[in-house]
Order: structure tokens, then C-alpha cells, then sequence
């Protein structure tokens, strides 16, 4: 079957046109073949030809290049790029009202419609973010109730005092924890730097199916999963069913 661009030559691609074009320009300029002969090979219309042999003259071969046109103006502008870059890296939906913690591009659409009064769809910021060096990915979740200064004083004061103590009386050092499930579901996906998973602040507030477990350093893990609130009589309950293990 032949091929649609034989008969369509708005089918043949860009740069393979503009090769087309200074083959057929060579031909005549540099081989003195007929202009009428060299378009009839080609299977083009006769005044093409002329139009490309004006061109050559014009600017030579670079005449004969394939001119893509301008395209509209860019709805989403350098200040907007600046202004989506920012929010995205330093802001959550939450700051503005918005009942997640995930930032999608059409909650970020809204936003530039409020704020600049262009209206785009989420497609359109999905390419910009992409051209600003970000990425859609998991995040990694911090509870709001987390200390810092706390976390780092137990890193580099307690923990290490409980390693000693550990080797001196020949214990292993169990990681115990307390989590519950379906309160919130942390699922999905958030923008954020390439390279960099974004930091999203969460409750870490406890729910319906709470589970307790021990893992040592070696990998070997406990766990206990119950539907009761846990509570000190809860808590001593599960150390003992691990001790006797």
C-alpha cells in the first residue's frame, strides 16, 4: 500500500522537507538540471520550486530550512513559573485552605486563577513544573507533633549512653513503636524538586487498628495488633508476650 505522505507532503517530517528542498536546489544551481524536471522527480507542485530557488538566493541554503510558526504568547509567565517554583517548594495546599497536604496541578491551576486571573488546565502546569526541575512523587511524611531539637538531643546524647550500657550487659536494643491505621491515609503522590523527596507535614495522631512492635538491629520484629486503645495495662501486656518469646 502506498504510503499517505507520496500524496500529502504535509506528512513528511520538518527536517526531512528541508533536506528535500536543498537536494532540489543543488540539483538545479550546482547540476544544471531543469527546474521543471527536478520538481516532476519530486512529485511537487511546479511553483514550489521557484519558491525554494527565491529562497536560495535570498539567504542560500539556510533559506531553505523549514520555518516553524510562532506559536501564542505563553499564558504562564517567567513571574508565575517563579511564583509556582515557590509555592510548591515552600508552601502546602493547606496554607491555602485546601483540605490535603499534596499539592496536583489542577489545585495549582485554581490558584493562578485566583491569584493572576489566567485560566489553564492542569496539563499545562504539569509541563511547566516539569520545565522548573520538578517532579510528581511519593513524599516522605513528618508528623506535626515530631520535636526536632528533642530527636537531636536523643540522637547525640541518649542513644549512644543506651548503646553502652546494651554492650556492657550483653543486651540487644529493640526499636519499639506505636502506629495506627486508616486515620489518614498517607497515599499519593506530591510535586516537588527532581532529585529531592519532598518533606510533607501530617498528623500523626493515632487510629482506629493500632499496632505495637519491636524490631532489633539484627532485623528480627515483634509485633501485636489490636483494636483496643493502648493503654499502660496494653502497653505491659505486649512486653510480656515478647519477652516470652
Amino acid at each position: 500500500m502506498k504510503p499517505k505522505w507520496l500524496s500529502d507532503a504535509r506528512l513528511i517530517p520538518d527536517e526531512v522537507m528541508s533536506y528535500l528542498r536543498m537536494i532540489a536546489v543543488r540539483a538545479v544551481e550546482e547540476r544544471d538540471y531543469s527546474p521543471e524536471d527536478v520538481i516532476k522527480i519530486l512529485g511537487f507542485n511546479r511553483s514550489c520550486i521557484y519558491d525554494w530557488l527565491n529562497r536560495f538566493k535570498a539567504n542560500g541554503y539556510a533559506g531553505l530550512e523549514t520555518k516553524k510558526a510562532p506559536g501564542a504568547p505563553a499564558v504562564i509567565t517567567d513571574e508565575m513559573d517563579a511564583w509556582l517554583k515557590q509555592t510548591v517548594l515552600e508552601s502546602a495546599p493547606q496554607d491555602f485552605g485546601y483540605d490535603t497536604v499534596l499539592w496536583t496541578c489542577d489545585l495549582l491551576a485554581e490558584l493562578l486563577s485566583e491569584r493572576y486571573g489566567v485560566h489553564v488546565i492542569g496539563e499545562t502546569v504539569n509541563h511547566h513544573l516539569h520545565k522548573l526541575g520538578l517532579s510528581y512523587q511519593k513524599p516522605c511524611y513528618v508528623a506535626c507533633e515530631q520535636d526536632a531539637m528533642a530527636v537531636e538531643q536523643f540522637i547525640n546524647d541518649k542513644f549512644p549512653k543506651i548503646q553502652r550500657f546494651a554492650e556492657k550487659i550483653g543486651a540487644d536494643i529493640g526499636f519499639e513503636d506505636e502506629s495506627a491505621v486508616d486515620l489518614r491515609d498517607h497515599s499519593g503522590r506530591t510535586w516537588g524538586a527532581r532529585g529531592e523527596t519532598p518533606i510533607v507535614r501530617a498528623t500523626g495522631q493515632r487510629g482506629r487498628l493500632n499496632i505495637l512492635s519491636v524490631v532489633t538491629a539484627q532485623g528480627e520484629l515483634k509485633y501485636q495488633v489490636t483494636e483496643k486503645r493502648i493503654d499502660s495495662e496494653e502497653y505491659i501486656r505486649f512486653l510480656n508476650n515478647t519477652f516470652a518469646k
